[in-house]
Formats: structure tokens, sequence, C-alpha cells
């Protein structure tokens, strides 16, 4: 007789399996892990971090070096005047916000930075990226994660897993938007009652229950346009669609709201006093081989998302109810490398090195470039096409950790960022 094994279904896997992917009854809410307590009142920590690989020299053009124009070709050609910063840089003109910030002191901006590795490929570039090691799959956790481990710190991703920057550390939630209705309150009842002697379980249904009503959770779209009550895609005057004579709103915004929901979400979080201390956002869709130089189009549409999510942000963090949320608060965008220098055959650029990083809060010194500025000239870049890496990245990582977080040195050399003992740390927070 043919032999059949008998499955026993294991509820812890079940939840945590329903949690990661979406698919659980409770899917609307937030991730089931259980986090700890974070300090009242402590230094927040945001990472954004823009997958594809951002051209640091569209977003922040280097327009004094001599070399720029030559270099850059119809890169360096924009609709409308760049943003000045000082004599040498510039902001895009997509990014008035963050320009504003700049003027403010709010926001430092890093060039010719990046990673140890230089092969080009996204995938191993994000993985050493969040891993924090010199080269791809040297480390299985994430830098950030591993920063956090044995302390009662939160972290939060905002997405539907943890993200390998924040493995390593037990005290992670995730959140993320879902268009399901919630699930009805005979449901919860009965997982209640089914969980009751399941101290692991009973503990992560109440802390999702406990996200889920203490979010300000977007509602969900409805079929063929937006959800009741949701802006058209608007933000700082830009859209990323366009709207037509009916006045409906073009595919593009509803992608846009959401990134700016998802940022005031994370805003929301941040400012409550047992709220993540460190939090993980996610901007995909820098991969920028082709029609770079439209304006709308795919780059210059990113630049103005990233702009106004991150103005999104810094309103929800000094909003009368944030307190000094701000004040305490640094954000780091970074994405896994640059673009070429020079444009290539389809309008775009191709995987590159050097790029830039932009480091803002109310607790940056910020007003500031911080680089060591290798040049635009042939023979000044990586291999005649990349801009040169002068300050590796994971700098500003340990610099933040020790300074902002206040993590040990030693934690950071021998755990967070291991071999970066010879890294200095940089002139970026305000003492």
């Amino acid at each position: 007789m043919p032999q059949h094994t008998a499955h026993r279904i294991d509820r812890r896997a079940w939840l945590r399996a329903a949690s990661a992917t979406g698919m659980g009854a409770l899917a609307p809410w937030a991730g089931l892990s259980l986090a700890g307590a974070a300090t009242p009142g402590g230094p927040r920590l945001v990472l954004m971090i823009l997958r594809g690989g951002m051209d640091g020299l569209s977003a922040v053009p280097a327009l004094g070096d001599p070399a720029f124009a030559d270099a850059r070709g119809a890169l360096g050609r924009f609709a409308s005047p760049a943003l000045p910063l000082d004599g040498l840089f510039a902001l895009h003109p997509a990014l008035p916000s963050l320009h504003t910030m700049y003027g403010q002191g709010e926001l430092a901006v890093l060039h010719a930075t990046g990673l140890p590795y230089r092969e080009r490929s996204h995938f191993d570039a994000q993985q050493v990226l969040e891993s924090g090691g010199d080269k791809p799959f040297a480390l299985d956790t994430g830098w950030l994660g591993r920063a956090l481990a044995g302390s009662t710190r939160k972290a939060m991703a905002f997405q539907p897993a943890v993200p390998l920057v924040l493995r390593g550390h037990t005290e992670v939630d995730t959140w993320a938007p879902s268009a399901r209705p919630d699930p009805g309150a005979d449901l919860v009842a009965r997982l209640e009652r089914l969980y009751i002697d399941d101290v692991p379980l009973a503990s992560a249904l109440a802390r999702a229950r406990e996200l889920r009503d203490n979010g300000t959770m977007p509602a969900p779209t409805v079929a063929g346009g937006m959800a009741p009550g949701m802006v058209t895609g608007q933000a700082n005057g830009q859209t990323n669609g366009q709207t037509n004579a009916a006045g409906s709103v073009a595919p593009l915004a509803a992608p846009r709201q959401a990134a700016l929901n998802l940022a005031r979400q994370a805003a929301a979080f941040l400012i409550r006093p047992d709220g993540p201390q460190a939090a993980v956002l996610d901007l995909g869709g820098w991969d920028s081989h082709a029609n770079q130089v439209a304006d709308p189009g795919p780059l210059v549409n990113n630049l103005r998302l990233l702009d106004a999510s991150l103005a999104a942000l810094r309103e929800g963090l000094t909003a009368p109810a944030a307190g000094d949320t701000w004040r305490r608060t640094v954000v780091l965008v970074v994405t896994e490398f640059g673009r070429t220098v020079a444009i290539n055959g389809t309008q775009g650029t191709d995987h590159g090195s050097g790029g830039a990083a932009l480091v803002l809060g109310g607790a940056v010194r910020g007003g500031r470039i911080v680089t060591d500025w290798p040049g635009l000239a042939p023979a000044q870049r990586f291999e005649g096409r990349d801009l040169r890496i002068t300050t590796d990245l994971r700098a500003v990582f340990k610099t933040v950790l020790i300074e902002h977080l206040g993590v040990s040195p030693a934690q950071v050399a021998q755990a967070a960022l291991p071999g970066s003992e010879h890294l200095p740390r940089l002139d970026l927070l305000r003492s």
C-alpha cells in the first residue's frame, strides 16, 4: 500500500508565514514580531534605501567641476535651473524641499561615496549595503540589526518582511498597508481563545493589535481609483502623473500617494514615546539605463517622489504632536552604487561606483557638502568611467551608530561593522 506522511500544522510556523507573505487573515495588520520598549524621548534613526542605483551626479550635480559639462553632456542640462548649494555643487531642480532643508542647516550631502564592492551587480551591492561587510555574503545579518542586538531598542521596517539590514536583532516589527479588509472582531476573538495558552502566539497577536490600533493606517485603495479621502498624488506642487480632462489621476499618482502615506505612517510611529528608535523604508526604481534626461521621466519623477517623501516625513516629525522628535532624528538616504559619468546610447547611465548620499534631520549639522572631491575628468575616474569613491559609506554608518544611537565603539568594530576600525568618524551631527 502507498505510504502517506501525516503533516501536523505548526501554528507558530503558520503565523510566521502568514505575517511574512501577507496571505493570512491578519494581513492588513502589522508584522507580528515581538518588540521591547524603546527609550522614551530617545534618538531616532531612519534609513531610506534607494534600490537600483541612484545617479548621484544627477541628484547632486557638480556644476563647478571644469569637466562636468563635457563629461555629462545632455545629462548635465536640466529643464529648469539647478538649485545652488555652494560654488561646486547644486541640487537637481526636482528637489526643492531638500534645498530648503539644506538652507536651514538640516541637510548634509555626501558625495563621491560608496561601498568597498566595485563589481556593479545590484544583488551583490545591496547585500553589501545592508550587511555592512566588505564583500558580498561575508555577513548574513545586517549592520543595523547587529548594532541593536542585545538591547531593548525597537526597530521597524515599513515593508511586509524584515529586510536584511535589520536581521540580527529580535526587537523588530514590520508594517505595510494592505487593500484587504480588516479581520472581523469574531475572527480575532476566536484567535485569542485559540492562543490563550500559547504565550508566544498570544503575545504576537496582542502586539499586532497594538500596532494596528496605534497606527494611523491610511485607507485602502478602492477598485477603479483612489481611496476616499486620499489626495490626488500632489505634494509640494509636484505630480508624477498627469490629470486628464475629466480630472482623474494618471496611473503614477497612486504609487506616489502610497509612498507619501508610508512616510507619514513612519512618522506617526516614530513620534510615539514607545515608538521605534530605528526605521527602514525602501524606494525602488532608480536603475536609469534609459530615458534619464526626460522631464517628466523615470529619474526625474523618482527625484520628485524622494523630495516629497522626505518632506512628508519631516512634516510628520515636526507636527505639534511630535514634540522634539525631529530634533532627535537622523535620516540616512543611501543607494547601492552610483552610475557612469557619461551618458549611454539610450540616453541613460549604466551601473557605476561612486555616488551621493543624504544625511538630514534636526540632529544633523547640515548646510554642508561632505566630500573629498576626486574630479570628473577621464583620468580622475575609476576605471575611466565612474565617479571615484573617496568616502566609504560605512564611515557614515559608523558615525551615526556611535554618535547618534550611542552604540559603543567596541560593538560597532566587533559586531555591527567588523573591519571598520580604520574608518574615521565624520563631522555630520550637532554636538
